[in-house]
């Protein structure tokens, strides 16, 4: 058995393939490919990445087809990532994001959900790394196989944080949502990711949910946090440079459990968080740019005074 986590996450792990063309092609249309690179991506696989990196103990629990390739789970595990659930299987193949950037950083993508989002029909439970945890995250995946984990796990006394991402839109409603929160502890989302929950719960404003911890990321506004029913904002952290904003919300939850997990506050782990991200964004790629605890500490020192 690895060490203890303090944190599991749940989430795709997938490949990403980028590809920049002149113009999107139309109907029965081709075009040359400009440039192409595949990456390791996915939600899950950010958020935990970056936290182990950050020296937090993390779990990684997500299914991947027997294709994934072997090069990217060393990079996982060199990451220092627990990888006890991390589950190979046959029926699909692992997850795929298909993303064309035309020559106006226009983007289109094509995501193939590989077994994370038919995780409900797979009859396994992976359960034993989140109840060894102080911390779960769900983030992308099939919502009906997460509520079930939710439900298995609750009476273990571990925090819950429901983070539905950009699948908000799609693989979610009102019924699920509504159970979902009803088994957390925190609700995560960005500004836009926001107005498809108020649209689901027919509420005015996310940040009413009842929830001890809800965060409301607003880009170049910073974020906004109802703790314990009292409203914060919480700045942006100024990097060196602003140059991709790919990954930019998976670092900040990963930061966020990194300030919890060095006894930090809530309030003070979301500007942590903010840090963390601020690096991120210096560099293409969610995974590129990486910094270490005693840099996010030297970054943030100012904004915690």
């Amino acid at each position: 058995m690895s060490k203890e986590p303090f944190l599991s996450v749940y989430g795709h792990i997938t490949i990403d393939q980028i590809i920049s063309i002149k113009n999107f092609p139309l109907l029965n249309e081709s075009v040359d490919v400009v440039s192409k690179k595949t990456t390791l991506g996915g939600t899950g696989t950010n958020i935990a990445v970056v936290a182990a990196k950050l020296g937090v103990p993390t779990a990684i629990c997500s299914f991947v087809g027997s294709d994934f390739p072997v090069q990217y789970e060393d990079i996982m595990k060199d990451s220092g990532l627990i990888m006890d659930e991390l589950v190979k299987v046959d029926d699909y193949e692992t997850s795929l994001a298909l993303v064309l950037n035309n020559s106006a950083m226009e983007q289109e993508v094509i995501f193939y959900q590989g077994p994370q989002g038919c995780a409900s029909k797979l009859g396994r439970m992976l359960v034993d790394s989140a109840k060894r945890s102080q911390y779960v995250h769900f983030c992308t995946g099939d919502p009906e196989y997460y509520i079930s984990v939710m439900n298995a796990i609750r009476p273990s006394g571990l925090k819950i944080a429901l983070d539905p991402a950009q699948e908000i839109y799609k693989m979610w409603d009102k019924d699920k949502l509504t159970r979902a929160i009803e088994l957390s502890d925190a609700l995560f989302c960005n500004d836009y990711e926001a107005k498809a929950i108020e649209k689901h719960l027919d509420i005015g404003d996310v940040l009413a949910v009842n929830e001890p911890l809800v965060v409301r990321t607003l880009g170049d506004n910073g974020s906004i946090a109802r703790i314990n029913g009292e409203l914060y904002e919480i700045p942006v952290v100024k990097g060196n440079a602003m140059v991709d904003a790919t990954g930019a919300g998976d670092a900040y939850r990963a930061g966020f459990y990194a300030g919890l997990y060095n006894k930090y506050s809530i309030k003070d782990s979301l500007v942590i968080a903010a840090a963390v991200s601020s690096f991120v964004v210096e560099k293409v790629g969610a995974l590129t740019n990486v910094p270490t605890w005693d840099m996010v500490l030297e970054r943030v020192e100012k904004y915690l005074k």
